[in-house]
């Protein structure tokens, strides 16, 4: 009886191999270590282990226990050869019992596998793409059992992750002298812009997990030294918010306030204080305050509160650097500089010269950091989320990064330089050129009028919103001041927080969504656990089961129009009709209340309901008898509708506004809305995304809201098409049946209008 991986411990076998390889000091000997063993475990005559040469796109054999030693680097296939191409053609295992009796076989005489019958191939894919084949041979006619094609399947899976570090890091030179390849490594896009420069690594100044436990001799003396580090990072991080002044909005400005506070002896700094009175010496009490703040931010769901631990640690990296040699030295930035990092922080912002920083990337991160926002305020380009990108071996290497399609290029190739480099020209010229037609009105050639409106939250700047021509705000997210604070905001913090928001835009409308958080959206002070949280309790879920939440809320908004009427009420996350009943009899009650019993002058609000649940879309002729106004909110639709979570790097490639099905159904929530006469306006990424605003203005919404960065190009977008033009490009796009043939149209129809320079970079 043959003794394979069913009979033996399959998973301690394979667990043995994984570690070997992993631990396997370079790629030679990683895949000397596979062969061998995976011959021994399966009992075979033959492994071997080719992988594709992209330069000569042929697959060559690396590594081989069986076969001519001296076929090593020497023999080929190209992918229409023999059974190795066929494999790798397929994509899938291929198991013979007599492989020289197969059509597609190759003899190599240089291999010496004449006397091998038996064949085992399974392809290894990292990311749809077939790097190598891996194969087993035997003298014997048999085929393998599912068993053994199992077990080379994983080992291959395996193996796949080996090769793909390899040549991130840049040792998978199949050919001798062999050009480094360019790669393109996707990741989010956290701000628009496209840049080429040197990579600068940026390591964290101190080790957090490093510090020793250890007793203090002097706590007295502890308390000073912690003390004295505590001031200089607060002094730091207030010199870098006044170099910033100028660069950004006092509201983004006020995050380094934050940061400030967070490091106040009353807050972070009296948890350490009292560990250190407890007989900790500073340096392992800040690390223990510090990791279990990170500890319980990182178990949350919400990708905003997530960023904050990045935050904290930061904070607490710069204390301890401080408190181990006195704080960093200063570092030397050369023009076109790419900061390059694992996580990256705010305050590298102000470090760096303006006119030599030419972008950011880091491993981990989202749109939602503060990293990003102030970076979006200062018009530099981000990538964040790039869980596999080899970060620490980039140092001083040329990098291409496109913050529009979330993609950092390594190696690039000469054309693709010379393609960024007149794209990067042509983007400065466009922002020069958009600034000049900024303050003009957003109507069609054919005198159609579409109002453009600001989504706001933390970082809003009121006076570019209303000179760019912002015409209101369309979506106001009330939660980002429930998520900055430690306890429910008061009534009264509301009502000051609405009034700002609702004065500095009067008398144009402010619509405000009630609070949206529970789910994926916990509180630090109102923990939420669930299985499954996105499709959990959040939304208008949470707060009609909180009235007394809702109704303050409700109250402060109300109390902050009094005089201005420009309030507008939006209800988050409504699946059915009795939802609305629920909150527009409360928000009701509200009203009556401050106009009876405290006689507030105030008009009665409109309200809407967000479309962003599927089950919505069925129910607008029911909605339309209980709200005065729909609004769409894409980005959730689109995530629900594609079960696809955007801030998940693995998966971010499947989301796309531009989805037939999500074109289709956006449609639907138009037409209907017109046919239940009922305002309807959408606000998200597609309306941000000038070709997307050309379908929506076809479409027919009302209203587009989105990010102030992307007012200026919407508005060029539209000022240059006709109502008939955007409707004809409709009709052709709801015919198409892939994303690619949606984005191939718009793609024609804008560069047919001369309306190509919109787009991003078309490499």
């Amino acid at each position: 009886m043959i003794d394979t991986p069913t009979t033996l411990n399959m998973l301690d076998v394979l667990r043995k191999i994984v570690q070997e390889v992993s631990t396997a000091r370079d790629l030679h000997t990683a895949l000397s270590i596979v062969v061998r063993r995976v011959r021994k475990a399966m009992n075979t005559d033959v492994c071997s282990v080719y992988l594709m040469d992209s330069r000569q796109e042929r697959y060559v054999l690396m590594n081989t226990l069986g076969l001519n030693a001296a076929a090593v680097g020497v023999a080929s296939l190209a992918p229409s050869e023999g059974l190795v191409g066929y494999v790798g053609q397929r994509e899938e295992p291929i198991n013979l019992d007599d492989a020289p009796l197969h059509p597609r076989f190759r003899y190599l005489p240089e291999t010496g596998e004449e006397r091998y019958h038996s064949f085992l191939g399974v392809p290894i894919i990292h990311q749809r793409r077939a790097m190598g084949v891996l194969v087993v041979q035997q003298i014997e006619r048999r085929k393998f059992d599912e068993g053994e094609e199992a077990f080379l399947v994983t080992i291959a899976a395996q193996l796949a992750a080996v090769l793909a570090h390899a040549q991130l890091i840049g040792s998978l030179k199949i050919t001798p002298g062999q050009h480094q390849e360019m790669l393109r490594f996707e990741g989010l896009p956290a701000s628009p812009g496209a840049a080429i420069g040197k990579a600068r690594v940026i390591m964290p100044p101190a080790d957090l997990d490093s510090v020793p436990d250890r007793e203090c001799e002097d706590i007295d003396e502890e308390k000073v030294i912690f003390l004295a580090a505590l001031k200089a990072v607060r002094d730091d991080i207030r010199a870098v918010g006044l170099k910033l002044a100028n660069r950004v909005s006092a509201q983004e400005q006020a995050l380094f306030d934050a940061y400030i506070q967070m490091l106040d002896e009353d807050s972070l700094g009296a948890e350490v204080l009292k560990h250190i009175e407890e007989g900790q010496w500073a340096q392992g009490a800040l690390a223990f305050v510090v990791k279990r703040h990170v500890k319980y931010l990182e178990k949350v769901e919400d990708s905003y509160l997530r960023e904050r631990a990045a935050d904290i640690r930061d904070l607490g990296r710069r204390v301890l650097s401080y408190l181990q040699a006195g704080g960093e030295a200063p570092r030397e930035y050369e023009d076109n500089t790419l900061l390059v990092g694992e996580e990256l922080s705010p305050a590298l912002l102000g470090e760096v010269p303006k006119e030599k920083l030419a972008g950011l990337i880091t491993v981990k991160g989202s749109s939602n950091s503060h990293l990003a926002i102030l970076a979006r305020a200062m018009g530099i380009p981000v990538v964040m989320g790039l869980t596999d990108l080899p970060f620490a071996q980039l140092e001083g290497q040329l990098l291409v990064l496109d913050g529009y399609r979330g993609q950092v290029i390594t190696h690039p190739d000469e054309l693709l330089r010379r393609q960024y480099e007149e794209f990067i020209e042509e983007d400065r010229a466009l922002s020069e050129a958009l600034e000049a037609e900024a303050g003009l009105p957003c109507i069609t050639r054919d005198g159609h009028r579409v109002p453009l409106l600001l989504n706001t939250g933390l970082a809003a700047d009121h006076a570019r919103a209303l000179a760019y021509g912002a015409e209101g705000v369309g979506l106001y997210r009330t939660e980002v001041q429930f998520m900055m604070a430690d306890r429910f905001p008061s009534e009264l913090e509301q009502v000051n927080l609405y009034r700002q928001q609702l004065s500095a835009f009067a008398p144009r409308e402010v619509i405000m969504r009630t609070l949206d958080i529970g789910g994926d959206k916990p509180l630090p002070y109102f923990p939420i656990e669930e299985d499954n949280p996105c499709l959990g309790w959040r939304g208008i879920r949470f707060t009609l089961d909180h009235p007394e939440i809702f109704l303050t809320q409700v109250r402060a908004m109300l109390r902050a129009s009094e005089g201005l009427d420009n309030l507008r009420i939006l209800l988050p996350m409504i699946s059915s009709v009795r939802e609305v009943e629920e909150a527009r009899a409360l928000i009701r009650r509200a009203w009556v209340e401050l106009r009876q019993n405290e006689g507030l002058r105030i008009a009665k609000p409109l309200v809407g309901a967000m479309i962003e649940v599927p089950a919505a879309i069925f129910q607008i002729r029911a909605l339309s008898e209980r709200v005065d106004y729909l609004s769409v909110g894409s980005n959730d639709l689109t995530q629900y509708m594609l079960a696809v979570d955007r801030d998940n790097p693995r998966v971010a490639r499947l989301y796309s506004g531009y989805h037939p099905s999500v074109l289709q159904v956006l449609a639907k929530i138009a037409a209907d809305s017109h046919a239940a006469r009922l305002p309807v306006s959408i606000c998200g990424e597609l309306a941000g995304d000038p070709a997307g605003a050309v379908l929506l203005l076809g479409m027919g919404y009302q209203n587009l809201s989105m990010n102030l960065a992307s007012l200026p190009r919407v508005k060029a977008a539209i000022r240059r098409v006709t109502i008939s033009q955007a409707r004809e490009l409709l009709a052709r796009v709801l015919k198409c049946a892939s994303t690619d043939q949606v984005v191939g149209h718009l793609s024609v129809f804008m560069g047919e209008l001369g309306l190509g320079w919109l787009s991003g970079p078309k490499s």
